[in-house]
């Protein structure tokens, strides 16, 4: 299994930035890779719920199936690729803090075949593109507020 973590204060109240970050659609403005999300089963979002996501990675285009697997307002939420493609669960943990929310970011992957051989350069470089859309995210959370 191969892990990319990261976390940050958004100088937010939780529920706002729980509310932001748990609406999936809303990745499109935060992720740089992300190109399309769209929820896929009706009403609010809650475990069960579905999505169909579009990502562009080394200018490819790859759509999966994602859902959502735990959801505890406003505490965590979290997805499960569904497509089987690469077996991969996204966790976003909220805490209140002095300033605001500290976000955790959790990527758990497991990479087969040929991707356990690369795993290492993935992983640094997930870590490194999560760090910039995590502070674009910030950066869009605080602004929104001025």
């Amino acid at each position: 299994m191969s892990q990319v973590r990261v976390s940050l204060v958004i100088d937010r109240p939780i529920d706002e930035v729980f509310a932001f970050l748990s609406d999936m659609e809303n990745n499109v403005k935060w992720r740089a890779s992300q190109v399309d999300v769209l929820k896929t089963s009706p009403g609010s979002i809650r475990v069960g719920t579905t999505y169909r996501m579009v990502n562009r990675i080394f200018g490819r285009r790859l759509e999966t199936e994602a859902e959502v697997v735990e959801y505890d307002p406003p505490r965590k939420c979290a997805i499960k690729d569904r497509s089987g493609r690469l077996p991969l669960k996204a966790q976003r943990i909220f805490e209140p803090v002095a300033t605001g929310t500290r976000v955790t970011l959790i990527l758990d992957a497991e990479p087969r075949g040929l991707l356990r051989v690369v795993e290492p350069f993935f992983r640094s470089l997930g870590t490194r593109r999560l760090k910039k859309d995590v502070a674009r995210a910030k950066d869009l959370i605080e602004s929104r507020a001025r």
